[in-house]
Order: C-alpha cells, then structure tokens, then sequence
C-alpha cells in the first residue's frame, strides 16, 4: 500500500491532479471560514441549531462542512447545483429538445452543464433570500438595511457559484468527481469536532466505553456492507462469432458485461436529500403556521421524512440506472458486433433479457442503499453517540473515496505501476 502511494507521485501528470484536488480542498475549507459580513452569529446559532441534532438546518450544515453553523459565504454550499442537475436530467427525459441535446455528444453536454449552471444561480438566489429572511426575522443581523441584506444575498449566491465553478476545474484538472469531493471534504471536516463531542460526553459520564465499541463496530460493519455492494457485479456472458476477413479470422471470443448492483453509486443519496432538503428550508423560513407545520413534518428525522426519503432513493436509483445503462444500445452494439448471449437470440429477446437482469440487480443496490441511508436515524438511540458517521456521511465518502481510487488505479496501471487493487 505504501508502495502505491509512492509511486502516485512519481507520475507527474498523476502528481499534478492529485496536488491540485488537494490545494482545491485547501481553498474550499479555507474559504468556509470567510464569515459573511453582518451577522450576529451567537443569535443565528442559538435559533437556527436550537433543535440539536436531527433538524433541518443541521443536517443542512453536514453538507455545508460547518459553514451554516458559522454563517459564512459558502453557507449554502454546493446544494443549489445538484438541485439544478435534478431538474436538468428529469426535463432531458421529458423535453424532446434537451433529450436530442444529451445524444449528441460533448457539445450537448458542453450546452446542458450550461443551462445547469444557470439553473444553480436562479435556485441559489431564491434560497439566499429564504435564509436571509428568515434569519432577519430573530434578529440575527443588527439594523439591517436594504443593502446589508443584498450584500447577505450575493455573499451566499457567489459562495455558491464559487463552489460550482471550483467543483469544475478539480473535473478538467483533477481526478474527476469535483462536486462529490467538496461534498466529501464538508463531512470529513465535521469529524474533529465530533470526535471531541463524544469524548466530552464520555467524561461526564452520559455514555460508555461500551457504547463507543458497539458503534465502531456498527461503523466498521456498515463500510465494510458499502465496499462490498459497492463493488459487486452481475457479469453477464457474451460470445463473439468468428469473422474471417481476407486472411484474417476476428472474433470468436467470450466476454462478459459486468452489469454493476449499485449502478448508480451515491449519487441517489445525495439526490434524495437535497431535494428533501429545498422544500424544508423554504417551508421553514416562511412565516405562516401552516408553512411551519410542514418544515416539523419533513424534518429529517420524522416519519413522513424517512418514507419520503426512501421512495425517493429507491427512485433515483432507478432512474440514474436507467440513464446510465441503456440495454437497448448494448443490445444493438453486441448484435453489429457479431456477439450474443448464449441461449439467448439476438434483438428484442436480448434487451428483454437485460432490462430484467437490470432491474433485478438495481433492486437490491437500491433496497441496501435505503436500508444504509437510514441507518444513521437508528444508530444515535442504539449507541448513545451522535456523530456525523451515519448512513448517509458514509455512503458518500466510501463511494466518493472507491471512485477517486479507482480514477488513480488507471493512471497508475496506464504508466504500469500496480494500483490499490492487486
């Protein structure tokens, strides 16, 4: 293992990425301490996080990295865009325009993160101005004017496009997956100060050497579950028929199509509770009763939030599955290929094959990501200790951590080094 690390730095072109994504971490952490200017943090942490653990606004900040709890400019942080990017990958399958955009290659792509980016500022602005107001309601900014409270607004809204455009560069110039590390960054920044909560709590006594043994082993258990489904595979067996051309034979080999159980990754994780997350933050900050009762009823934490928050992760696994593998366009490359399934013939019968093996492995990935997802929601009355390694923290960074792994594992065996996986 040490080995491997060493030899990442001994490609340079590898080196630079994995500096670069390093120095980009440095300056997301660096500018989450950047308090936005007019705020009464005191007032806005007494109100805003009065609820402990569990509310709204806290589970807001895991995402944020601590940077709500202080009230600075990446306080919203990268939330907006993966709104956005909801949004953009429901309408593309709706829109025939945006659906024709999405086939035709890097340029469609290239006009699609366009009109996300667009989308990210428009959701950005609409939040900054929920918090804004909400949290001028309490009296945590002293004698606001019409411009303190623009300045709070384009603080947050620039913040945000920061982090967007951040996530960008470390996808051109880093090792990929820019959003999904700066989410990433955010939870393992909540550790340190987690850590030292439980240990508080230990010397006073209000919980025990037993209690934080069961929950190692708990969190052990679940990394170890996440690695495992994470990288397991249905491997589908194909067989190519020879070709002879001129005096050349092709083909006639086997194969097989490694069709992944969790297809998706974290990405129905993180879809699921951003979306969760918009409509609670909104229905909070406005000031009727019946907007008031509906933030207590999605809180995270309450009934109608855990039943919400698995059909949608049962949702976006499917439906990113279903962007991310299409068995009709594997079924028409095999066939033009001169491959087949054996005992299974050639067109409609092979995508009626696939579509049922896909939807077979895509319910237990997704069943094993809801069962983990709300894991954290049990782990706190089971163990005693509350700390951000829940269901959702974990399954982030376990993912985010074997997709980068993966993403050097290539480099390295590019340049013929052995990677992680021997």
């Amino acid at each position: 293992m040490l080995q491997t690390f060493k030899n990442i730095f001994k490609v340079k072109e590898l080196r630079k990425k994995v500096l670069f994504v390093l120095a980009m971490m440095v300056v997301y952490r660096l500018g989450a301490h950047i308090p936005v200017p007019g705020i009464d943090i005191s007032i806005l942490q007494e109100r805003l996080f009065a609820g402990g653990i569990g509310g709204v606004f806290d589970f807001l900040d895991l995402f944020a990295g601590g940077a709500l709890r202080n009230f600075t400019i990446f306080a919203m942080s990268i939330t907006p865009y993966i709104t956005a990017s909801i949004i953009l990958n429901l309408l593309t399958v709706v829109i025939p325009k945006l659906e024709e955009l999405s086939k035709q290659g890097a340029e469609g792509r290239k006009k699609i993160a366009q009109y996300t980016r667009y989308g990210t500022i428009v959701l950005a602005v609409i939040q900054a101005i929920g918090i804004t107001t909400y949290i001028n309601r309490f009296g945590a900014i002293p004698n606001p004017t019409l411009f303190d409270l623009t300045v709070i607004i384009v603080s947050l809204t620039a913040g945000t496009a920061f982090l967007m455009w951040l996530g960008e560069q470390i996808n051109e110039k880093g090792i990929g997956n820019g959003i999904s590390i700066i989410i990433f960054t955010s939870i393992i920044s909540r550790f340190p100060s987690d850590f030292y909560g439980t240990y508080e709590l230990f010397r006073a006594g209000s919980i025990s050497i037993l209690n934080i043994l069961f929950f190692i082993v708990l969190a052990v258990l679940i990394v170890a579950g996440i690695i495992f489904v994470q990288e397991g595979e249905r491997r589908i067996p194909v067989q190519y028929s020879k070709r002879i051309v001129g005096r050349k034979v092709y083909g006639g080999r086997s194969t097989h199509i490694p069709m992944k159980v969790n297809q998706a990754g974290v990405i129905p994780v993180i879809f699921a509770s951003s979306v969760l997350l918009f409509p609670g933050v909104i229905a909070q900050v406005l000031p009727y009763d019946w907007a008031s009762n509906v933030a207590s009823m999605i809180q995270p934490g309450s009934t109608l939030y855990l039943i919400l928050y698995a059909l949608m992760i049962l949702f976006f696994t499917y439906f990113y599955t279903a962007i991310t593998f299409n068995p009709e366009e594997v079924a028409e490359n095999m066939q033009k290929n001169g491959g087949f399934i054996p005992g299974i013939r050639p067109g409609k019968a092979t995508i009626n094959y696939l579509d049922k093996i896909l939807v077979r492995v895509t319910l237990a990935g997704a069943v094993f990501l809801t069962i983990v997802a709300l894991l954290p929601f049990a782990m706190g009355p089971l163990t005693g200790v509350n700390i951000s390694f829940g269901g959702t923290s974990v399954l982030i960074m376990t993912g985010v951590a074997l997709q980068t792994m993966q993403q050097i594992e290539s480099h390295l065996l590019m340049r013929h080094y052995e990677g992680f996986m021997k």
